[in-house]
C-alpha cells in the first residue's frame, strides 16, 4: 500500500510505501527527505492543498506572535512533529493573518490544534500542550 505526502520542501507530491517505521524515504521530484517532520510554516492556500492531497492526518497549530500560551506550547508541537515522520503532517498558521485571509476556518482561542483527514476537519483542541500530550491525541487519528 502507498500513501501519498506532501513534501515539507517543494511541496510536490511522493507516493511512498507505507511501512511501521522509516530509515530513509526521499522526494520523488526534489530529493529532500520527506523524515524532516519539523512543522511547516503555512498559510490558508497551503493548508487547503495538504488536506486535500496529503493522505496522512494534517495537524495545524493556529497561533499568535503575541500570545503567551501559543510561544510556550511551539517547541512542543515541533517535539511531537519531530517525533511522528510520516506519520502526520503539521503546518502552523499566524492566525492574525489567516483571519485576513477570508478563513473558512473559525478560530476562537488560541492555540488551536486542528486535525484534518480525508479533507475535511475532524477534531481540535485549544490550549497549549506538552509534546506527549500532542503526540498521545494525534495517535488517535493514525
Amino acid at each position: 500500500m502507498h500513501i501519498n505526502v506532501v513534501c515539507p520542501h517543494c511541496l510536490k507530491v511522493s507516493s511512498v510505501k507505507k511501512k511501521e517505521t522509516y530509515t530513509a524515504e526521499h522526494c520523488k521530484e526534489c530529493g529532500g527527505s520527506l523524515l524532516e517532520s519539523k512543522p511547516l510554516n503555512a498559510n490558508l492556500a497551503i493548508l487547503d492543498y495538504f488536506i486535500h492531497t496529503s493522505d496522512l492526518p494534517v495537524i495545524v497549530d493556529f497561533w499568535a506572535p503575541w500570545c503567551g500560551p501559543c510561544l510556550t506550547m511551539a517547541p512542543h508541537f515541533e517535539a511531537a512533529a519531530m517525533a511522528m515522520p510520516l506519520q502526520a503532517q503539521f503546518l502552523k498558521i499566524n492566525n492574525d493573518n489567516a483571519q485576513t485571509q477570508n478563513p473558512t476556518i473559525i478560530i476562537v482561542n488560541i492555540p488551536a490544534v486542528l486535525v484534518f483527514k480525508n479533507g475535511k476537519e475532524i477534531d481540535r483542541f485549544t490550549g497549549a500542550r506538552s509534546s506527549k500530550q500532542i503526540i498521545k491525541w494525534v495517535e488517535k487519528y493514525l
